[in-house]
């Protein structure tokens, strides 16, 4: 199993319309094929602790097979348009990967 995280950071001066087509946006990923588990959320509301980060916009957690699930789903057309489409509203994009 591959577990595959991303945080998005969008830009401060996007509206709430854009930040809700976004995540509308990123659920399309969960179509690729390899996709065994998908979640999207944003920051919870749980209370703060020194280890608990809430400075990004958007999280997306995907679970995928094993390393060519991930490849696959890396070069996958529905990923590149993702990508293309969307770009230019985040700011910073940091992605954790785990086996």
């Amino acid at each position: 199993m591959l577990v595959h995280t991303v945080y998005f950071y969008l830009k401060p001066e996007i509206s709430e319309s854009e930040k809700a087509q976004f995540v509308k946006q990123v659920k399309t990923l969960e179509k690729i094929e390899t996709v065994r588990s998908f979640y999207v959320g944003t920051p919870a509301a749980t209370p703060d602790r020194p280890v608990i980060r809430k400075d990004y916009s958007v999280a997306l957690t995907v679970v995928l097979d094993d390393l060519e699930g991930h490849d696959i789903y890396q070069v996958h057309q529905i990923h590149k348009d993702f990508i293309a489409n969307n770009n230019h509203l985040w700011a910073e994009v940091v992605i954790y990967d785990a086996n």
